[in-house]
């Protein structure tokens, strides 16, 4: 089972974050239903401060040119990300329009 962790900066602002943090108590059912449809089988997030850490776990025919083409095409998820920017900030060194940003495994015990 493939495993992909990523990483995003939430903007530095105690009410945006809680408000950020209300949203993900109860995700939008065409949400869960578009990351489910894509192949991601469980998914979290932690926070520390204004870092945010995700952990998707994703069967085989899961991949991230499928889930961005789903995506395109979801006028609720298009919602969602719209409304999710308000509360988050590309990291440093990201692309241009890049949120999520995929992490390099460097250990494994």
């Amino acid at each position: 089972m493939p495993k992909y962790c990523l990483t995003l900066d939430l903007k530095d602002d105690p009410a945006l974050i809680a408000e950020y943090e209300k949203y993900h108590t109860a995700i939008w059912p065409e949400i869960r239903e578009s990351i489910t449809g894509s192949g991601i089988t469980n998914m979290e997030i932690y926070r520390y401060d204004t870092r945010l850490f995700m952990i998707m776990e994703t069967d085989e025919s899961f991949s991230f040119e499928k889930k961005s083409a789903m995506d395109a095409t979801n006028s609720k998820v298009q919602e969602w990300e719209t409304l999710m920017w308000k509360y988050q900030q590309p990291l440093k060194n990201a692309l241009k329009g890049e949120k999520w940003v995929l992490m390099n495994k460097i250990f494994q015990l």
